[in-house]
């Protein structure tokens, strides 16, 4: 499904940028749309968040198997 695909990218840009707050105490996205505050950053944060809460449901739903 392309919002599951969709979700886990947003979801993997997101924990690439904790990881180098984490780690290098730098922002990525706050970097590329000016500040943590500005208007682009709060949506990034935001669809990040929400993508992160659609990769939840990922873990509760049942696998297709595919045969061949």
């Amino acid at each position: 499904m392309i919002m599951d695909r969709i979700a886990l990218a947003l979801a993997v840009i997101g924990g690439i940028n904790w990881g180098s707050v984490g780690l290098f105490r730098f922002d990525i996205v706050a970097w590329l749309f000016g500040g943590q505050t500005a208007t682009a950053s709060r949506v990034v944060y935001t669809l990040v968040g929400l993508a992160a809460l659609w990769c939840v449901s990922l873990l509760f739903r049942p696998r297709e198997e595919v045969t061949e």
